[in-house]
């Protein structure tokens, strides 16, 4: 299991009148994160992964510790707690070596630009997803989509989820 790591820095605009990083901002600070992630896949080595779209379907953010600015970044680390056929959640933790100061989760969607419309994760897409697959530490053990045992693509598919 591999988390992906992303020094993430701090700039002076991302304070609030409170004087610590705005709440908003962290949103910034996980969309970095997965980006950076989301594309070593590709296009770097030639791969057409997740350059066709995706999309948030939600996000989900715990603030656990206000933080200040400094000049040194902190860490956003980032992996993968779910793989459905159309759908994967990401989970992150923004921390230094003192503290931990949010834990978050966003659930993804692959999506077909030219469609218009969600469309299913590639088995290539996958095979790089799972590399980053953890057991979710707040809802228990990670699910992969079923695809590789045979199954129909849809363990661990949960109400609400996206399907096409």
């Amino acid at each position: 299991m591999a988390r992906h790591v992303y020094p993430c820095p701090l700039r002076w605009s991302d304070m609030d009148a409170f004087g610590h990083v705005n709440n908003v901002t962290f949103l910034r600070y996980l969309e970095e994160a997965r980006v950076d992630f989301m594309w070593r896949l590709a296009p770097g080595n030639g791969s057409d992964a997740f350059t066709g779209g995706v999309v948030v379907a939600r996000h989900e953010i715990d603030y656990l510790k206000p933080l200040v600015h400094r000049h040194r970044p902190v860490t956003v680390e980032t992996w993968v707690t779910e793989i459905g056929a159309a759908y994967l959640t990401v989970r992150y933790e923004i921390k230094d070596e003192d503290a931990l100061y949010v834990r978050a989760a966003t659930r993804i969607v692959p999506y077909d630009l030219d469609r218009g419309r969600p469309r299913r994760i590639t088995p290539e897409e996958e095979k790089f997803l799972t590399e980053y697959l953890e057991p979710d530490p707040v809802k228990g053990a990670g699910t992969a989509s079923g695809k590789a045992a045979g199954g129909t693509g849809d363990a661990g598919r949960r109400e609400g989820a996206v399907t096409v």
